[in-house]
């Protein structure tokens, strides 16, 4: 113990860091193979949550072996058979960089010397490898507010001085896929254009925007005086990983002086594949992206990206000049002139690590490993007489169904016969999959975005599929 410090261990800090550093390498080896089932909440848990503050300090390693279980007994995203949702896997270099930075504890809210360098590398890094020509960035916590920093900017864009003003009577909307990520009408709320004011954009037959739709209803808001304040093109929806076609929206966003902003927080990765890239043309007319590095760059949570193309866009939308956070003119702006956040951690750090570490071209073909599985697991889908598969896979994304003969006609059966089969695989453990519902189809939803998972992985997911679809008919 140090008697010097006010919030002293018991043991030495070095002995602390030891033992932590065992139970993250155990953690690891442990992520490389999947469990069998997935372990259950022990009674002595969930009393230990049921107690109350104690007075009294707990021994640091006892205090961290009740972490390690708790964590043991979470579900962790990073295992190789976690197919739900878009999910996180805990890439072991970016981990290393969380580590060191929360040590360091930097802000990036005001200048933070070396560090402003590693971000703005890091912005260019992110750039390069999808082909994107930025002049502006800034990390964020998650792509919910990535898209928000970039439509802030779109309606100062649009609507000069509305951070000062507000919307002040004027109508404002925006514009994207009736299937884009909720981020989109959250962003319409927080900026007081309003829920109601966001277009749900018809989508064709690939789930991607109609771009004639598009412009009917941008030609009809102008009529009744309605600004518009961006089109978002989705780069891999979050439902069925379909990909806008943002050449075809970037022309019309130009036509009509609109904002174009490309929400890749999952599938702008793709970009960067060989096998994809053509999926995204136009990308570098986009006047924004934001891609979420904790999803298909595979980092640890939080680590989003957000880029726009004109140098000054961001600071107009949130520059200002405190008592408290003073202007240098020699120097440039303070790092919370382009964000929304104040005391905002060294998140470039992990994205820098691991581009370091591992190289473009080894991200390339991780990416490219997790598409080759969804087209895979297409294939066993097509291959099954009682699966069906709703919608190709654009990406890494691939929804099916067990269709049982007897069911065949029966939709609304089918349906909560297929949420079931999830419920029942969640509990089987084997692997974990999601729901969802494509063109009112209950169906399941894996999303291959992990770097661990292998072409057997995808085979148990089938496997498993069927052999409890089949216990579910039998019963």
């Amino acid at each position: 113990m140090n008697p010097r410090l006010s919030l002293p261990l018991d043991i030495p800090r070095s002995e602390l860091l030891t033992r932590a550093a065992k139970v993250i390498a155990e953690a690891w080896q442990s992520f490389d193979q999947a469990r069998a089932v997935e372990p259950d909440i022990s009674q002595a848990l969930r009393l230990m949550a049921a107690d109350g503050l104690r007075a009294e300090p707990m021994p640091a390693l006892q205090a961290l072996e009740q972490a390690k279980s708790y964590l043991d007994t979470s579900l962790a995203q990073a295992r190789p058979r976690y197919f739900a949702f878009v999910g996180s896997s805990g890439l072991e270099v970016g981990v290393l960089a969380d580590a060191l930075a929360s040590t360091f504890d930097v802000n990036l809210a005001t200048t933070a010397r070396s560090a402003d360098l590693i971000e703005a590398q890091a912005l260019r890094f992110a750039a390069e490898l999808i082909g994107y020509p930025f002049a502006a960035g800034a990390f964020t916590s998650g792509g919910m507010v990535s898209n928000l920093t970039a439509l802030t900017a779109a309606r100062e864009f649009a609507l000069p001085n509305s951070r000062q003003t507000g919307l002040n009577g004027r109508s404002a909307a925006l514009y994207c896929s009736s299937e884009a990520h909720y981020s989109v009408r959250r962003a319409a709320e927080v900026l007081g254009i309003g829920a109601d004011f966001v277009r749900g954009i018809a989508i064709n037959a690939e789930h991607q925007m109609d771009v004639a739709a598009l412009e009917q209803a941008i030609q009809a808001d102008k009529a009744a005086g309605i600004t518009p304040v961006a089109i978002v093109a989705t780069a891999g929806t979050t439902l069925t990983g379909a990909i806008d076609p943002i050449l075809a929206l970037a022309h019309i966003a130009k036509q009509y002086s609109v904002w174009l902003h490309v929400d890749g927080a999952y599938g702008l990765p793709g970009a960067a594949a060989p096998s994809t890239r053509h999926r995204f043309a136009g990308l570098e007319h986009a006047d924004s992206i934001s891609i979420d590095a904790h999803k298909w760059l595979y980092l640890p949570k939080a680590c989003s990206v957000v880029l726009v193309k004109d140098p000054h866009a961001l600071s107009r939308a949130f520059s200002h000049n405190e008592s408290y956070m003073l202007h240098d003119q020699d120097q440039p702006l303070n790092p919370v002139d382009s964000t929304l956040e104040y005391s905002r951690p060294f998140r470039a750090l992990k994205l820098w690590m691991a581009l370091r570490v591992h190289g473009a071209d080894q991200f390339r073909a991780a990416i490219e490993r997790n598409i080759a599985q969804a087209r895979l697991c297409a294939n066993l889908v097509k291959a099954a007489p009682d699966l069906e598969l709703l919608l190709e896979p654009q990406l890494s994304t691939v929804p099916y169904r067990h269709v049982p003969k007897h069911l065949e006609s029966n939709e609304a059966a089918l349906n909560e016969h297929n949420l079931e089969l999830v419920k029942k695989m969640q509990i089987d453990g084997r692997v974990y999959i999601s729901s969802a519902v494509v063109d009112g189809k209950t169906c399941l939803r894996p999303c291959f975005v992990n770097f661990r998972t292998s072409e057997d992985d995808v085979r148990v997911l089938i496997e498993v599929t069927k052999e409890l679809a089949q216990l579910r008919t039998v019963k």
